[in-house]
């Protein structure tokens, strides 16, 4: 099968950081697990820190990629809620090989169903980020779904156009939060809006005084999706006593966790969307259920792809140069690449 290789620890510049190579299909599925025909993927954050993770030396070409949609080729004997032919869409398992190829083995319980509305490029931008939001403002964090129960909060999203804030907001606005993003230009800015911010501001700048400008003393909740170290301190002071940050980034250095945040009984969540599958949970089926209603919320037109870019077909020029994109920080909502070229 056609694949993209990472065969080297590579900067993105050369050439040998991933490369096109032909490997041998996956064996036929076993237990839960599917095979999936790959049509479209999708690059994170995870992909260039996995890419960067070594000194250079050569390696047995290792698959990356983490946000997929494609079709089911076959099932294994415990498959249940799938069958040959369902258009789905995942984020899979860091542990496992990735979605640049165009065959993959991956467990159902990972799994939704592809939104009937988007097509596989729109629908591969969304599990991973999607999920992300989802599970730490849902699962970790103590908020609902319900609109009803947010209303009068304030929820700070820092980073709002990357991909996980791009979802954040969404998921804010649906939850009925007063939803305040960050984003430093004026390109970000506008998206932030599009996807329902009700207030933009640069985190470029003092978070504190532009909060005051608009007339927010405190924000009920805060994720923090850019830097964890930069905006720690002046988080716990913002925050309400009783308030609760959400992380997803792994702090350079070492955080203070007593005053303001112990004075606050300021709830701390970390988030990270792999380790249901890394450490193989009780609840994986979790992350099924969540892209099946987060399905049903965008077919309804509650919620919406942030793809912004199609990079073209999935080789690996086109994937260095997502890579590249995504390195540089400019990016806004997601990059995705679809089909395979003859």
């Amino acid at each position: 099968m056609k694949a993209v290789g990472l065969g080297r620890y590579l900067p993105i510049e050369d050439p040998r950081a991933l490369e096109d190579v032909a490997l041998p299909p996956p064996a036929a599925p076993q237990g839960q697990d599917l095979l999936v025909g790959v049509q479209a993927v999708s690059v994170n954050p995870v992909d260039t820190k996995l890419r960067r993770s070594g000194t250079g030396e050569e390696i047995p070409h290792r698959v990356l990629g983490f946000d997929a949609a494609g079709v089911v080729l076959a099932t294994g004997p415990e498959v249940t809620a799938f069958e040959v032919g369902d258009e789905v869409y995942y984020a899979g398992n860091v542990t496992r090989p990735g979605c640049n190829a165009q065959l993959q083995l991956v467990d159902e319980r990972l799994v939704g169903r592809k939104p009937a509305t988007l097509d596989f490029a729109e629908a591969a931008a969304l599990p991973l980020t999607t999920l992300t939001a989802w599970e730490l403002l849902f699962q970790r964090m103590p908020y609902q779904l319900d609109g009803r129960r947010n209303a009068g909060r304030v929820l700070l999203v820092i980073g709002g156009a990357g991909g996980v804030g791009s979802m954040a907001i969404q998921l804010g606005r649906h939850a009925g939060f007063t939803v305040v993003a960050t984003a430093s230009r004026e390109e970000t800015q506008a998206w932030c809006r599009q996807l329902g911010a009700e207030q933009v501001i640069d985190h470029r700048q003092p978070l504190a005084p532009q909060l005051h400008a608009l007339g927010i003393t405190q924000v009920d909740a805060a994720l923090n999706l850019a830097d964890t170290d930069r905006y720690w301190q002046a988080l716990g002071e913002l925050l309400a006593p009783q308030g609760h940050v959400g992380l997803i980034v792994e702090p350079a250095g070492d955080l203070r966790i007593g005053d303001p945040y112990k004075a606050k009984c300021i709830g701390i969540h970390w988030e990270f969307m792999f380790a249901r599958a890394r450490f193989r949970t009780a609840d994986m089926i979790e992350q099924h259920r969540i892209l099946t209603r987060a399905a049903s919320l965008i077919d309804a037109g509650e919620l919406r792809s942030t793809l912004t870019r199609r990079m073209g077909a999935i080789n690996a020029t086109n994937l260095r140069e997502a890579h590249r994109l995504l390195e540089s920080g400019s990016t806004v909502g997601k990059l995705v690449l679809e089909g395979w070229e003859e």
